[in-house]
């Protein structure tokens, strides 16, 4: 397991995937007008920025938590004063595609693309150049490390196979510092209902959300890992899941052997440890 800094015991990270409209818009067939005409659909993503997002900003200043946001660079161009609101709260901005286009969906070039204008994006709006990535959908390509380290990032936040971060073998020499998430820990599952786009239907409580990421933090805090919860300002940022995030923070916070930070913080303590690489290969399918 990792050492972590100053006697630290285990990690913990509060991110925020700000998608807005580009999360229901895109989609493998290059249909978005036929989303994006349904005025009511864009609303719900519209709350974040607008709404949710200076909300959050808010409990992590009184928390004083420092965070990390995933920003498509479509958010960053329609949405400027919300990503700059979040660069001068201090917090991280990591790259989230430009349209949340899913990299397993799109060819190399589309998937260059999509890195590459989201990278302008964000460098035009907030003047920032991330470090860190986590994929669109979480649904990463075994290409796409390669295609981070050709544009020197240091970590991604997309694959599910560790309690806690390791280097992440790419080609023969090369390695990115993996901050591993999971299902469990991400509120669309238990929040996002749009009719005809995502979910079932079923909205949970805002109160069994929070017990479910409390129970995960409590597990991984025993095991010396690192939690990391990912929520979406649309979602989260609504009045009663935000008090329940607001107390789950400081129940997060208020444990001083745990080391509550961004994403690139953890990142580059991790690359400092000189960890060997440990490489991930296609499974071999019988035909």
């Amino acid at each position: 397991m990792i050492e972590w800094p100053d006697g630290k015991t285990a990690a913990a990270a509060f991110t925020f995937d700000v998608d807005a409209e580009s999360a229901v818009l895109w989609n493998p067939s290059g249909d978005w007008q036929s989303v994006g005409a349904r005025m009511s659909v864009m609303s719900h993503q519209a709350y974040g920025p607008l709404v949710g997002l200076p909300r959050i900003l808010t409990l992590l200043e009184r928390h004083q938590i420092a965070s990390t946001f995933f920003v498509p660079g479509h958010t960053a161009d329609r949405y400027p004063q919300a990503v700059r609101a979040i660069v001068a709260a201090g917090h991280e901005i990591a790259h989230h595609g430009y349209l949340h286009e899913q990299p397993t969906q799109l060819t190399l070039e589309g998937e260059i693309d999509a890195l590459d204008r989201g990278l302008a994006a964000l460098a035009e709006v907030a003047g920032v150049r991330p470090v860190g990535y986590r994929a669109p959908m979480w649904d990463l390509s075994w290409r796409t490390p390669e295609l981070l380290i050709e544009r020197d990032f240091l970590y991604d936040s997309s694959l599910m196979d560790a309690d806690a971060p390791y280097e992440l073998a790419v080609g023969p020499q090369a390695s990115l510092v993996e901050i591993p998430i999971q299902w469990a820990l991400d509120d669309w599952e238990q929040y996002c209902f749009l009719p005809d786009v995502s979910g079932s239907g079923l909205i949970e409580s805002p109160r069994k959300a929070r017990e479910l990421w409390q129970l995960e933090f409590d597990a991984l805090r025993g095991v010396g890992g690192c939690w990391v919860l990912t929520n979406h300002p649309f979602l989260s940022g609504r009045p009663s899941r935000a008090a329940e995030l607001d107390d789950l923070m400081g129940y997060v916070a208020g444990h001083g052997d745990v080391w509550t930070t961004s994403l690139g913080e953890i990142a580059t303590h991790v690359r400092a440890l000189g960890l060997a690489p440990r490489r991930i290969s296609p499974p071999d399918v019988p035909r």
